[in-house]
């Protein structure tokens, strides 16, 4: 069995000390009430304050917990959120187009899954909860780099590689496709990714009308397409499941 990390343990329990009872508290507090000598505490407050997750009132000299803490636990929110209230909404989709749903979020200079529904047909289909996608070449990836800043300059920083010959990787053709991203209110794959298979995909608002997610289809070309061109009854229902929940989190209408 593997032995756990001794200094992760005590600062995690520094955390969870520190997020209870007082707000701050002092350099001797939290080592006797841990158990643990002066030196021991204070090297580990010490780590945990380079990172963010602890701060240090000047004044005092006394501790509390970091806006880095902050910004994990408003992250996990977020997307906890947003799966929440798109789960109607996303079954909603799958029904009407036919075709697999997937919600996806910006991390780490990709597309995370957060989100999977099932095409409604009797097929064999893998749950990818949890993948990741590229963001230059999926439209759920093309609709976080129209419209959020972060995922923008991550996708111009990547290696953009391409997946099949239709995809775009110079920075000038993918700004081009940023641009009409953006003009129109959707994002498009055919056969950038993957040989035969296309998606549609929309961006999801919150209250404060910031890019939160990303919501699409995919499903074979020859579904999605008619006489080359992405049918419009499938675009229009995919921005509207994006419409729909962003008003869900607030953000009014788009």
């Amino acid at each position: 069995m593997a032995r756990n990390i001794q200094s992760l343990e005590r600062a995690a329990a520094m955390l969870r000390l520190l997020a209870g009872g007082e707000r701050r508290l002092g350099l001797s507090d939290i080592a006797s009430s841990l158990g643990l000598a002066k030196g021991t505490a204070h090297g580990i407050l010490r780590t945990l304050q380079q990172e963010g997750f602890v701060e240090q009132d000047e004044a005092s000299g006394r501790y509390q917990l970091g806006a880095e803490l902050l910004r994990l636990g408003t992250t996990y929110l977020d997307v906890h959120e947003l799966r929440a209230r798109a789960l109607v909404w996303t079954d909603d989709l799958a029904r009407s187009s036919g075709e697999s749903v997937h919600l996806g979020v910006l991390h780490q200079q990709g597309v995370l899954i957060v989100h999977h529904v099932f095409r409604p047909d009797d097929s064999r289909q893998v749950l990818e909860i949890g993948a990741m996608q590229p963001l230059h070449s999926t439209a759920l990836g093309k609709v976080l780099s129209a419209y959020d800043p972060v995922a923008h300059s991550e996708a111009l920083e990547a290696d953009r590689k391409a997946y099949t010959d239709r995809t775009v990787c110079e920075p000038d053709g993918f700004e081009h496709v940023l641009d009409i991203t953006r003009a129109r209110g959707y994002a498009a794959d055919v056969e950038e990714t993957w040989e035969g298979i296309a998606s549609i995909a929309a961006p999801i608002h919150d209250r404060r009308r910031m890019p939160v997610g990303a919501v699409g289809i995919t499903g074979a070309v020859e579904r999605l397409c008619r006489e080359g061109e992405l049918r419009p009854e499938l675009v229009a229902a995919v921005r509207d499941c994006a419409r729909a929940v962003s008003r869900d989190l607030g953000a009014g209408r788009f």
